[in-house]
């Protein structure tokens, strides 16, 4: 008897959308049961009944049998769809999709029965929002068919969904500026809008072998020589950040390809248990502000095994202002990624208001990138407790427009810059001239090996910003390989000087309490530039410790 109410509840959801695909009888939320919500669902959608039946397998679950394309397939261990031949499906692919959502017991909302049209033209915002609703409700998968590009506006994710991108398959931001309306800061509206949102919501996924693509050339003004010039703003600047996730719980990423964002990509704004994995982010290293992913006043965030190129930062920890109310950044892991940067791949700060600890970054290759590894500290906030080992690291000069002289390890204590420019508008607490700058301490480094045109570079105006900094074998080839004259810092954003013309060292030490130095060398390649100088420099530090080292001055 049980069972009959649930396949009669089953055929009333019928009408509320026709891409179930696989039913779970035992997994309905208690509020679908409810003719009255179902009635307000129906009103909402305005979704057209299907004719359909339902078949009841031998594990108790309920499968669609259609009279579409599809024919029900028994399997050994489960039920799956054999899609009829067409261009635009992959039979296998599917099968297998299928295969192992029926697995983990899922529904499956395909967004072409919400109205989604894969032209590369049509608006699809208002498809996905509609299979994406419909399947919070129930839980379980929207799903974007293989071999189409689905333009959309902005659009929101819900809790209990996994939104699954088939190979082949592209969501593709609308390039319409006027679309894009939420900021991604709130009151700050000249740091760019959202295109894909999330707000309190959980047990969310993204996966699948496809593509979403933030169309970010779409967004910007004339190419230049090492990147993109930005269209004037005066109060909004409309350019969308791809995924921005705020206040949200037990979020995976997964095995996507994720590229082309105009600002951006994955930021994880006051988020918890996190785990980011296997995916290609890949954005156009010309386009400025293009951040990978940026964990932002989160904790518990796995990051592994992706492959990440980016015009600004690959992966940066921080403290936004706009997002205080979630308190510290700490329980960060990051290992086995790939990264390239026009300014640097691992950033920590520079907004950072609270605290930002217990991260651990390892087993991770840099090459082809600006800054290497970077804690840039701006704000009255602390950076403590933070351990990056068994790191490659390939850093060259590029223009002055990205932040960075090809430093392959850069720490930084300074406060930042006043003034009532957008920049410290919103950095600085509210109805305040000027900030403050927190300490950076027990940072450890080991097992770096180094290629770059710069040195290592501590530095600090105040004496006891930076203290306890570990450095355990740490090894630097400096070689010229570009045409950009180097022999300089860069201390940007910063109420100090920003560009600074120095000697180039191997390690340079400024103003800093207790660092150590073990089993560590330095060594020049090729003909010394003229302005490559000592292999270590110390300026008014003090308990620096020297054990092992190898390498000499340039000159």
């Amino acid at each position: 008897m049980k069972a009959e109410k649930q396949l009669r509840t089953v055929v009333l959801l019928k009408n509320i959308c026709n891409n179930y695909s696989i039913i779970n009888h035992r997994h309905f939320r208690k509020e679908i049961i409810y003719i009255g919500i179902i009635t307000t669902i129906l009103s909402v959608f305005s979704i057209n009944s299907f004719g359909a039946n339902f078949y009841k397998n031998e594990n108790h679950r309920f499968v669609k049998c259609t009279s579409g394309p599809a024919s029900v397939l028994n399997t050994q261990n489960s039920i799956a769809y054999k899609l009829s031949e067409s261009k635009n499906s992959s039979p296998l692919s599917r099968e297998i999709f299928l295969d192992k959502l029926n697995k983990n017991e899922t529904t499956i909302f395909n967004i072409e029965s919400f109205g989604a049209i894969g032209d590369g033209k049509t608006d699809n915002a208002k498809a996905f929002q509609r299979a994406i609703d419909a399947c919070s409700i129930a839980g379980g998968t929207v799903f974007v068919p293989p071999g189409k590009i689905y333009l959309s506006g902005p659009f929101n994710l819900r809790s209990f969904v996994t939104l699954y991108v088939s190979a082949g398959a592209t969501i593709l931001a609308s390039p319409n500026e006027k679309l894009y309306v939420t900021s991604a800061f709130g009151a700050n509206r000249g740091e760019g809008m959202i295109w894909i949102g999330a707000n309190k919501i959980k047990d969310v996924t993204l996966c699948g072998p496809g593509t979403i693509d933030g169309n970010g050339i779409s967004f910007m003004g004339k190419e230049l020589f090492d990147s993109y010039e930005l269209k004037p703003i005066s109060i909004q600047d409309p350019r969308p950040h791809l995924l921005t996730m705020i206040g949200s719980s037990n979020i995976q990423i997964r095995e996507l390809n994720i590229i082309n964002s105009a600002y951006w990509t994955i930021h994880l704004a006051g988020c918890n248990n996190v785990v980011i994995e296997g995916i290609n982010l890949l954005n156009n290293v010309k386009v400025r502000n293009s951040d990978g992913i940026d964990v932002d006043h989160s904790k518990n965030v796995r990051i592994a095994n992706c492959h990440i190129e980016s015009g600004d930062d690959c992966i940066c920890l921080k403290n936004r202002r706009e997002y205080q109310q979630f308190g510290p950044c700490e329980d960060i892991l990051v290992t086995n990624c790939i990264m390239t940067s026009r300014s640097c791949a691992v950033k920590i700060g520079s907004e950072n208001m609270d605290s930002i600890s217990h991260v651990v970054f390892d087993n991770c290759i840099i090459k082809n990138s600006n800054r290497g590894i970077g804690i840039q500290n701006r704000d009255e906030g602390t950076v403590s407790d933070i351990q990056f080992s068994n790191f490659v690291i390939e850093s060259n000069l590029f223009s002055d427009v990205w932040w960075g002289k090809a430093e392959p390890i850069y720490i930084t204590a300074f406060k930042r810059a006043d003034g009532n420019n957008k920049d410290a508008n919103w950095r600085f607490p509210k109805g305040a001239r000027h900030g403050k700058v927190g300490s950076i301490s027990d940072i450890y480094f080991s097992n770096i090996i180094a290629k770059s045109e710069n040195g290592i570079y501590v530095s600090t105006d105040s004496i006891g910003l930076i203290h306890g900094i570990y450095f355990n074998s740490v090894h630097i080839d400096i070689q010229k390989v570009t045409s950009i004259k180097g022999g300089v810092y860069d201390r940007r954003p910063s109420k100090v000087q920003g560009i600074v013309a120095h000697p180039t060292a191997g390690f340079y030490i400024e103003n800093t309490q207790s660092a150590y130095l073990n089993n560590c060398s330095v060594n020049w390649l090729g003909t010394p530039a003229e302005y490559f100088g000592k292999a270590i420099e110390t300026i008014n530090s003090t308990d620096i410790h020297n054990n092992n080292f190898l390498g000499k001055n340039a000159h």
